[in-house]
């Protein structure tokens, strides 16, 4: 009863929550130019901040101008890939006893005649800082910078067991009548520890409508604070 209660309140719920998600639209490229500067015009739609996002702010920049930007998403994905698949090269990239010389070194033989410019200058800058082991982190911000200029927004929507077509198709309409234009890039997982309800992840935002998290918070409230709160 719990449970198909709170389904029938997921859709209004969701809707409102994918709507504090959507995107923010960025000022047109060709007015930022015009007022300053035509390198503005270069910039991403999206600020992100952190030491990731510099790397990949200015990598995007870099590639934009050259008219590269779906060509170096698909390399750093590449290297992403292989970081998983290959233990040596993921290895080689968090050892901290290469010194960023020889790791620098070790990134122009490995990529220099593999990839263009741009993915081999920004992966020479985190050898050369000492920031290789970061590279997954500068990747899923790059991705990030894309998805934005793309109008995506992603989308986890996690449930106890496969949901349904028909609920899928409901919490997919729900998301998409609230980011705007901007197109849902909806991923499904199942995770039985929730028990029952759903988990919706989309952009930075995270709702919790999962009846372990409803049953979690009936057990605070019945016992109370602790002693030790006290």
């Amino acid at each position: 009863m719990f449970a198909s209660s709170l389904r029938s309140r997921l859709p209004s719920q969701i809707r409102t929550f994918a709507k504090k998600a959507a995107p923010k639209k960025a000022a047109a490229p060709k007015a930022a130019a015009a007022a300053s500067g035509s390198d503005l015009a270069h910039q991403p739609e999206l600020k992100l901040f952190g030491i990731h996002a510099r790397y990949a702010t200015a990598t995007y920049v870099a590639a934009s101008k050259a008219g590269s930007l779906d060509k170096v998403e698909t390399e750093l994905l590449a290297i992403e890939s292989t970081t998983k698949s290959n233990p040596t090269f993921s290895n080689f990239l968090k050892d901290p006893t290469v010194a960023p010389a020889e790791k620098e070194a070790q990134i122009n033989s490995i990529f220099g005649d593999k990839m263009s410019d741009i993915t081999v200058n920004l992966m020479s800058a985190l050898a050369g800082n000492a920031r290789l082991s970061e590279t997954d982190k500068v990747v899923s911000a790059y991705s990030e910078l894309m998805k934005a200029k793309r109008g995506e927004v992603a989308a986890v929507i996690t449930s106890a067991a496969p949901l349904s077509a028909a609920v899928a198709d409901q919490v997919t309409a729900a998301l998409k009548s609230k980011v705007g234009d901007a197109k849902v890039v909806l991923s499904m997982e199942v995770d039985p520890s929730i028990m029952g309800g759903l988990q919706v992840q989309i952009g930075d935002e995270f709702v919790d409508l999962s009846v372990a998290s409803r049953i979690d918070a009936v057990s605070r409230t019945i016992n109370g604070p602790q002693l030790s709160e006290l």
